[in-house]
């Protein structure tokens, strides 16, 4: 044997304490098998803080509007009811011929139809059910409760016209009629290219899309005129029953009077809810449905 090979011979074996240069780099924080718990807990921070699931969102939003839509029924049902009574028992009824009686359908016809009525068909179409739906008979529900709205609300400005017209009384003078006689024909031009543009065959998709944003507008619009139209009515309406005559004036706040006011803040209650439902844009019907719900009224829905 060599002196070399001596030499090397007499060099101790590697012991756990001397280990290898590449070893030591391996072993060195932050990297090999040491690192995977520290990645672990990271992904479990991330699990932790992470936002709420689309489910549980989708759902309390839901709960949200079907408690507002449910309040809004009551708080018409109450409008329906309160200017039902209130023509009746202080202003004698109902009846039709041009007679004093027949002005009495003219507040309750407008608060059914062009309040109470077109505020429900109006978020009708915005119920979170009804989202995995197919939209044809929701559009067609929407449209009909509109027609239903507008045919009232035409029959009640017959009525005042006529009453006007056998007093000899001038029509359209005040500042209440001209809100009402606005309102009532955005009503009807609304119906009527909501029906020619998203329920007729010939009207193409991209005029829908085109019309979608200010049928929108215009509905919330028209809600807002309504209301005001309604609430202006209604104080002009006391303001001649009890600003004439023997006390007690409308000043002194009889019983008419309060009730009057007290119908008068139900209905701006239920604008205010519908314009909520209208303007919430989580309660925004999705646009990401099959291609077949957007079917028009007359085509068919196999194609």
């Amino acid at each position: 044997m060599s002196k070399q090979q001596v030499q090397w011979a007499a060099l101790p074996s590697p012991t756990p304490d001397l280990l290898p240069l590449c070893v030591l780099i391996a072993t060195e924080p932050g990297s090999g098998p040491s690192a995977e718990p520290e990645k672990q807990e990271v992904k479990q921070e991330v699990v932790v803080n992470a936002p709420e699931p689309p489910d549980r969102s989708r759902m309390s939003s839901a709960l949200s509007f079907g408690v507002l839509y449910l309040l809004a029924l009551v708080l018409g049902l109450a409008c329906v009811g309160g200017v039902c009574f209130w023509s009746s028992h202080w202003h004698g009824g109902f009846a039709w011929g041009g007679s004093a009686l027949q002005f009495n359908w003219h507040p309750v016809l407008m608060v059914t139809g062009l309040v109470v009525l077109y505020g429900c068909g109006a978020v009708v179409y915005r119920i979170p059910l009804t989202w995995g739906q197919d939209k044809l008979p929701w559009k067609r529900l929407h449209a009909a409760l509109m027609l239903l709205a507008l045919v009232l609300s035409i029959v009640g400005l017959r009525a005042v016209f006529e009453v006007h017209d056998a007093e000899n009384i001038p029509k359209l003078y005040s500042l209440h009629s001209w809100i009402g006689i606005t309102t009532a024909a955005l009503f009807a031009t609304q119906w009527v290219v909501g029906v020619a543009g998203f329920l007729l065959p010939c009207s193409p998709m991209a005029l829908r899309r085109l019309l979608k944003p200010a049928h929108v507008l215009l509905g919330g619009s028209i809600v807002t005129l309504s209301v005001a139209a309604s609430v202006s009515g209604i104080n002009e309406k006391l303001i001649f029953a009890l600003g004439k005559g023997p006390p007690p004036r409308y000043k002194d706040l009889p019983p008419e009077a309060v009730f009057g006011n007290s119908l008068g803040v139900l209905i701006v209650a239920f604008g205010v809810l519908v314009f909520l439902m209208l303007s919430n844009p989580k309660w925004q019907r999705p646009d990401s449905a099959p291609e077949r719900t957007y079917s028009p009224l007359l085509q068919d829905e196999s194609e």
